[in-house]
């Protein structure tokens, strides 16, 4: 027994040591504009949770790779083996301070960047490193009988340490953001002083029954679109991308297109199969096309398994921009995603909540789990206890809402 298990051992460890021997390395561009990317997918993130502008959110998490030479570094004096890594927390917590008002936080941390050691607090700072943190935080404020809501704040880029290899990194670079949202329509722009740097439109026209709208029929299979303009950021100097997001299935199975602008280049395209919709799992397959602004062709192909705790992907396009464009390697993200809704849990973008049911019933009763629907419940057969009239005893599903978007 004992040998059978140090040979799957040394067999895994062969099959992963093959994989990251055809892993690409990391550029010095991509690490140099992780900033951008990283303010850029922070406000996509938030744009998401408040969908509902209310509830709470929770989200933490880092990447693990365990080889040195799955995501190399290439730079004018070669190939630097080292670790890709990315730590992350984010939350969101809203209450209602009067009648259908809430008033809430938004907070988004990640530090990521190179380094030549894989660590979790304190990196090797050697002289190929970048280690930055990008922080967002806002108020929001939303009135859930208008379906409205507003979120404003600032964004702060942290540059914790810069190799000699990547340009210098203003350690003060303050951005501020809004966000407006009205039933299905929203609005989020990002600037730098007097300066806009993004701006993202989404209309979101799928019924949501999380939000308060339908469970199922013709609805739900509404598509959601994102157009997102960039003003000369450095990762998307002066474009344009719009994104396509399609039911095509029971909300569990979805399609997902992406083009960028004026040049008219396909971006990515994903197809999304969950189990349940809440999407506390899910299974992807994905393709991204590479360098698309400098007009490649090529392709890039590849998928995840997203359970509650871990993902691992190999080539997907959401590692891909997330993490300096690594890939040819399989990649581990240790996380918990999580958001809630009046008492009900789902995971970001989800359009139900997970299958879970509260009802109240009688313990000592044989002949069913559940109570009959006479409008009394009996709790207790004793001769003392009284019948007790059902008035502010609930039978509760999931995804039940009289509140908030559809």
């Amino acid at each position: 027994m004992k040998f059978s298990g140090i040979l799957k051992t040394l067999l895994s460890l062969v099959a992963v040591s093959a994989v990251s021997a055809l892993a690409d390395a990391v550029s010095v561009d991509a690490l140099a504009n992780g900033g951008a990317v990283t303010r850029d997918n922070q406000l996509s993130e938030i744009r998401d949770v408040l969908r509902g502008g209310r509830g709470g959110y929770v989200n933490f998490g880092f990447n693990y790779m365990p080889l040195v030479s799955q995501t190399p570094l290439k730079s004018e004096f070669g190939e630097h083996d080292g670790f890709a890594f990315r730590h992350y927390l984010a939350g969101f917590g809203a209450g209602e301070i009067s009648k259908n008002n809430h008033l809430g936080m938004v907070f988004w941390l990640e530090r990521s960047g190179w380094d030549g050691e894989d660590f979790f607090l304190i990196p090797q700072y050697n002289d190929f490193s970048v280690v930055r943190s990008v922080a967002t935080w806002g108020a929001v404020y939303t009135q859930s009988s208008l379906d409205l809501t507003f979120a404003a704040g600032m964004q702060h880029q942290n540059a914790e340490y810069v190799g000699r290899l990547y340009p210098d990194e203003n350690d003060k670079w303050l951005y501020s953001w809004a966000h407006l949202r009205w039933g299905h329509t929203s609005i989020q722009g990002s600037f730098h002083r007097t300066d806009w740097q993004s701006l993202r439109i989404s209309i979101d026209l799928e019924s949501r029954a999380v939000y308060g709208g339908r469970r199922s029929g013709p609805l739900t299979y509404l598509p959601n679109f994102e157009m997102a303009l960039y003003n000369g950021m450095d990762y998307a100097d002066d474009s344009v991308r719009v994104s396509w997001e399609q039911n095509l299935f029971a909300q569990q199975l979805y399609g997902e297109v992406t083009f960028d602008f004026p040049n008219k280049e396909f971006h990515s395209a994903a197809l999304k199969f969950y189990p349940d919709p809440s999407r506390m799992i899910g299974f992807e397959a994905t393709c991204l096309r590479r360098n698309e602004r400098g007009g490649s062709s090529d392709l890039l192909w590849g998928g995840a398994i997203d359970l509650l705790f871990i993902r691992l992907a190999y080539n997907s396009s959401y590692e891909y921009e997330r993490l300096f464009r690594a890939k040819g390697t399989f990649i581990a993200e240790i996380k918990f995603d999580m958001a809630t809704i009046d008492g009900f849990l789902f995971a970001r973008g989800a359009p139900k909540s997970a299958p879970l049911e509260s009802v109240t019933f009688n313990p000592k009763e044989k002949s069913s789990a559940f109570p009959k629907d006479d409008g009394k419940i009996q709790l207790n057969k004793s001769p003392e206890t009284k019948p007790l009239n059902a008035s502010g005893i609930r039978y509760e599903k999931a995804g039940t809402s009289s509140k908030g978007g559809k």
